[in-house]
Parts: structure tokens; C-alpha cells; sequence
């Protein structure tokens, strides 16, 4: 999830939906009917969708891309602008399944990729470690967007997505066509990480110390244990989504994977300093320690109800965006913003398309 230092700073002794300023709020009828007029004309909108329409994706694929046989789901036509799209934990490639489909109805070719330990990608050698920094992450949708010859795309994500939409932009922006990033910008800086946060906000990431266990990490490693941890970190950060169990199922199914628990547990102690990365990341994770800017045109999202989202209306991290950029706040919505108001999310992408 997002950065824990960043978040701290701005939230100080606020937790959950109070820490949100309420003033200025675009609800999501608003936010979906928004055309802007920009340079590349007046951005399509987006037709209504209510959540959970669709259930599947119309393509499942895998392709060998760097240290990983990649699992991935594509909507849309082979020559469309492409879109690449990119979930968090605890979440799966179905936190899109609304969204891919209606970009690919506005002409979009979509990629969705499963991130390293999830669903049905795969690591090409036992050997390989099992390492969740997050430039690594990053580096394995540069080998995607390789091993599938495109060479640019539009980037979207939250969580764990938002974090490696931020990394390529800042580090490869030739890759970027624009970007959505869903609470903006959350690169880690593992060294601001050591410090003590507030205390309501250390509250909020229990999960974390959790892992950082030898009984959290059985935990993970159990596999139904690990399932009723996730589906109970749904029900604490989007808090207005009334999921049923065969959505939730249909995701869990990608937390069966073997390298699941090895990554999970690497991410989080990785992010807190209780674990070393690897020599061959270091550079990038230099580069990223620094704090780089973002100059691809840029839509933020903070989903109101996400108890992680800082108050400040995106002002917090707004000076790491230097290009062309509008933020949004989304009312009513938690965490997982794209499964829970799909409409509302495919339609920062064509927006941020035409900035």
C-alpha cells in the first residue's frame, strides 16, 4: 500500500475517513461526466458501468518477459494505444476487469498484467531470488512492454501499481504516455522509512509489523490463513464496498501462487530496512531514494474513504509532479478505486490521455 512516510506527515494524529478533508469533494457522477478540452481535442466520456458487470477478461495470456514467465489478461484491438494497467495487494489483475473492458469499447488495447508472485506468472528459474524491492517490480513491466514490442503506453495503477506506474515514469518517462496514480506519489524511500510515524498512523499499518514476524510470516505462509488475512484488509480499507465472496474468490485464486508469501513477506520487511536488496537493483533504488520527479502528464487520484489517502487534497505530494497534471479527489470510494467505481477510473485515463 501507499507510502508510509509520506503519510504520516501529512496525517499526523488523523486515522480512516477522518483524516479526510471533506471540503471540495467531487462525488463520482461528477467526476465521470468531466470531458476536458485539451490538445488533443475533447477526451471521450466514459459511459456508465455499474461495478462488477464483468467477471472475466476475454483474454488470458503469458509471455517469457526478463526473470519471469508473465501472466496477463488483454482486452481491446492489437493496434490500439495501449494502456497498461497495474494492481495492488491485496489484490489481482480483477480489480480491472470493469475497467479494461470499457477502454478496450474506446478503442485501447489493454494489458493487465498478474505482478511477480501472483496468479499465473511465474519466475523462469528456482534459483532467482524471490526479491519484492521495488525496482525490481518495476523492471518486470519494462520486460513486458519489451517482450510485447511496445514501446510506449499510458500507465495506470494503485497500491503496489501506483508505486511501479510512479518508478517507470520517473526513471524511464520515454516509456510514458501519461499517468494515472492513485494516491499519488508513492515511490518508496526506504531511509525516511526507519523513523517512527505517528502513532494513529503505525496503527494503521498492523500488516507490516505483522510480516516483519515469525508468527505473521506462518501466517502468510499458510495458505487459508493468508486468504482471511486478505479478504479482512478489504473489508478494513474500502469500507463502503459490499463485495460478495465470488468476487473476492475470484481474486484469491491469484494468492495461490507458489512465490505468493515469499514476495508478500519481502515487500513489506524490504520497505521497513529489515531486509537487504539485491547489489544488481542497486542503482535504481539510488536513483529512487532520491525522490525523482514525475514529468509525464499526470492525473492523481486520492478514493476518499481509503484510510491511507492524506487530507490536503493532493497537496502533499503535488510538487513531485512537474508536467502537465489535475488531481481528484473521488468520494465514497476505498482502496481498490478502480473495481469499486470502474467508470470513474477509465475515465482519468482518457483524460490523462489528452493532457
Amino acid at each position: 500500500m501507499i507510502k508510509r512516510r509520506t503519510f504520516s506527515k501529512a496525517v499526523g494524529l488523523c486515522t480512516g475517513a477522518a483524516a479526510v478533508s471533506l471540503s471540495g469533494l467531487q462525488n463520482q457522477a461528477s467526476a465521470t461526466a468531466a470531458s476536458h478540452q485539451t490538445r488533443g481535442g475533447p477526451a471521450p466520456t466514459v459511459p456508465p458501468a455499474t461495478p462488477g458487470t464483468h467477471t472475466s477478461f476475454p483474454t488470458l495470456k503469458q509471455v517469457k518477459a526478463g526473470v519471469l514467465d508473465i501472466g496477463y489478461a488483454e482486452a481491446g484491438p492489437a493496434h490500439g494505444p495501449v494502456v497498461i494497467l497495474l494492481h495492488g495487494w491485496p489484490y489481482d489483475i480483477h480489480s480491472y476487469v470493469d475497467v479494461a473492458l470499457l477502454l478496450a469499447d474506446l478503442g485501447y488495447r489493454v494489458i493487465v498484467p498478474y505482478l511477480r508472485g501472483h496468479g499465473s506468472t511465474r519466475f523462469l528459474s528456482r534459483h532467482t531470488p524471490r526479491n519484492a524491492e521495488q525496482s525490481a517490480i518495476a523492471l518486470d513491466i519494462i520486460a513486458l512492454m519489451d517482450a510485447l514490442k511496445i514501446h510506449r503506453a499510458v500507465f495506470a495503477g494503485f497500491d503496489w501499481g501506483s508505486r511501479t506506474a510512479d518508478i517507470i515514469a520517473a526513471l524511464w518517462p520515454e516509456r510514458v504516455k501519461a499517468l494515472v496514480s492513485t494516491s499519488g506519489y508513492v515511490i518508496t524511500d526506504v531511509k525516511a522509512q526507519l523513523a517512527p510515524a505517528a502513532p494513529a498512523v503505525e496503527h494503521l499499518w498492523w500488516y507490516q509489523w505483522y510480516f516483519a514476524t515469525p508468527r505473521g510470516k506462518k501466517a502468510m505462509e499458510n495458505l487459508d490463513d493468508r486468504i482471511a488475512l486478505c479478504r479482512y484488509v478489504w473489508t478494513l480499507v474500502s469500507p463502503n464496498w459490499k463485495f460478495d465472496d465470488a468476487t473476492f474468490n475470484r481474486t484469491a485464486q491469484a494468492f495461490h501462487n507458489p512465490d505468493y508469501a515469499a514476495i508478500v513477506l519481502y515487500n513489506y520487511r524490504w520497505r521497513i530496512g529489515l531486509i537487504e536488496g539485491e547489489a544488481r537493483y542497486d542503482r535504481y533504488e539510488k536513483e529512487l531514494a532520491a525522490q525523482p520527479p514525475i514529468h509525464v502528464p499526470t492525473i492523481t487520484l486520492d478514493p476518499a474513504l481509503d484510510p491511507f489517502t492524506p487530507p490536503g487534497n493532493g497537496s502533499t505530494y503535488r510538487d513531485h509532479f512537474t508536467g502537465k497534471y489535475e488531481h481528484r479527489t473521488i468520494a465514497n470510494v476505498g482502496h481498490n478505486l478502480p473495481q469499486e467505481a470502474p467508470t470513474t477510473f477509465a475515465q482519468a485515463v482518457v483524460d490523462a490521455d489528452r493532457l
